[in-house]
């Protein structure tokens, strides 16, 4: 039973760290250096994320991108552009400048669907572990390696870490969705 309970658990803890991890990709009305996150650079033939070779900081509403290795600029400037974040990168000759106008309303409405259907992703993920182990719940009662009793306390179990999860993918989102209507 504790082991039906700890494999849902696990599943369901990975379905909110990409759901985190997700948002933290989404644009708000401040610039955040995870949007690089997904930007890698040719490193001495190593595809290297850009937050590996260089410092990255954030000054008001400009993500400056200070390469340690200066041959790496204009490669850096390139991944960014390839990435298509939505930013033009400004390239200096010493650092890049990403500068972050803020969001229109039409913007932070189209964001902030972007995070309901993220989050309703993750939903839907959640329900899918709660129907895997049912399915395996079902085919041991069936074989009567499980009793009905043990049958139904696991059905609960995995209904209330569901409903758990659900609500912390719900707080999460909410938070989110105020961070982006945040002007």
């Amino acid at each position: 039973m504790e082991d039906f309970e700890s494999v849902a658990r696990k599943s369901m803890d990975e379905s909110l760290n990409f759901l985190i991890d997700q948002f933290k990709l989404l644009r708000v009305g401040r610039p955040n250096p995870y949007i690089l996150d997904n930007v890698y650079v040719d490193y001495y033939g190593t595809s290297t994320k850009v937050n590996q070779v260089a410092a990255i900081s954030v000054d008001g509403r400009t993500i400056v991108v200070k390469p340690w290795d200066m041959s790496l600029l204009n490669s850096i400037d390139k991944a960014i552009l390839k990435e298509n974040l939505g930013i033009t990168p400004q390239n200096d000759g010493e650092k890049i400048r990403l500068v972050f106008p803020p969001l229109t309303s039409e913007e932070r409405q189209k964001t902030a669907k972007q995070a309901r259907d993220i989050s309703e992703s993750a939903k839907i993920s959640i329900r899918n572990v709660r129907q895997n182990v049912l399915k395996k719940v079902s085919s041991l009662k069936k074989s009567k390696e499980l009793n009905d009793d043990d049958s139904n306390r696991i059905e609960k179990k995995i209904q209330s870490l569901v409903e758990s999860f659900n609500d912390k993918i719900e707080s999460i989102r909410d938070k989110k969705i105020s961070e982006i209507m945040e002007v």
